[in-house]
């Protein structure tokens, strides 16, 4: 029985360098990856940014990603990142999948929870009036304590060097779902797939009470069958050393409880 592919969605200001290690161990596993890079996210941030990513909305991405999803053999497991977690629950209520993996999980307009933390991570881009209508970059200072803190120094460097810009909109449809229309608002109810739901407990940007709320949202639209995990002094970023090992591990172990 050929195993169903996956699709794996980045988050903001990244790319799919993201997942480069985590593909190996789920190639390892048996699955076909594939991790589409969202709109205006394939060019580095010594270049200006695309004209078109000044008012992009997230609409835009899930239609991307839906493209995308609906070129593969199967039904795919959709496995995202922060933003990109967001963005896999959106795709989910939209088209025929196997399964949601979401890691450090952006907040749905239905999935909030009140913290300061990230206000402060974003603080030098949200103070910038007009950010909403402009692309944006996370600075070094905000990145390092919100979502590179207890990441080693030298790691923590090399991945804001490769941030690249993103969409304000996008940034503002997340974060004010109220002055937005709502238009990150995830309908529970179509989603009634596995999931596996894993946050740090130490994460910043996205801190464990999105998860949890998130996850709260999975198990009432899909009869329970979300598997929780808070990952103690883990941080936003997964993706370095033996925590980039252990996620792996997980993701692989649940992926293979499936069948």
């Amino acid at each position: 029985m050929l195993k169903p592919p996956i699709l794996l969605i980045h988050g903001m200001w990244s790319t799919p360098a993201t997942f480069d290690r985590v593909r190996v161990a789920l190639e390892a596993a048996g699955h076909a990856t594939h991790a589409p890079c969202l709109l205006f996210h394939d060019r580095p941030v010594s270049l200006p940014p695309a004209p078109g990513l000044r008012q992009l909305p997230v609409r835009a991405y899930v239609d991307q990603l839906e493209a995308e999803a609906l070129k593969l053999p199967a039904p795919p497991i959709i496995l995202g990142h922060s933003m990109g977690s967001l963005l896999a629950q959106l795709l989910a209520a939209r088209i025929d999948h196997a399964g949601l993996v979401l890691l450090s999980p952006a907040a749905a307009a239905n999935s909030q929870s009140l913290s300061l933390d990230p206000l402060r991570t974003l603080k030098n881009v949200v103070l910038k009036w007009g950010w909403w209508e402009e692309p944006t970059l996370c600075d070094a200072e905000g990145a390092l304590w919100g979502i590179f803190n207890g990441v080693p120094d030298d790691v923590a460097r090399a991945e804001i060097a490769a941030l690249v810009w993103d969409s304000g909109h996008v940034l503002a449809e997340m974060a004010l779902p109220p002055l937005f229309g709502h238009s990150t608002r995830v309908d529970y109810a179509r989603l009634t797939r596995p999931a596996l739901v894993l946050v740090g407990t130490d994460d910043r940007i996205t801190p464990p009470g999105i998860a949890r709320a998130t996850a709260r949202n999975l198990n009432a639209g899909n009869g329970g069958t979300v598997d929780y995990h808070e990952l103690p002094g883990a941080p936003h970023w997964l993706f370095w050393g033996d925590l980039e090992q252990q996620v792996a591990a997980m993701v692989v172990a649940w992926l293979a409880s499936l069948h």
